[in-house]
């Protein structure tokens, strides 16, 4: 990916056990977190 390239939808686990997706938020601003599973609890 570059920068300005629209991310592609994708679906995760919330911690309630729902599905999100990104699609889900369209239209609405949205900050993103990546970070590596060695830095997170499980």
């Amino acid at each position: 990916m570059q920068v300005n390239d629209k991310a592609p939808d994708f679906t995760l686990v919330n911690e309630e056990g729902k599905s999100v997706s990104l699609k889900d938020y369209r239209g609405k601003d949205l900050v993103l977190f990546f970070y590596p599973k060695a830095n997170t609890p499980g």
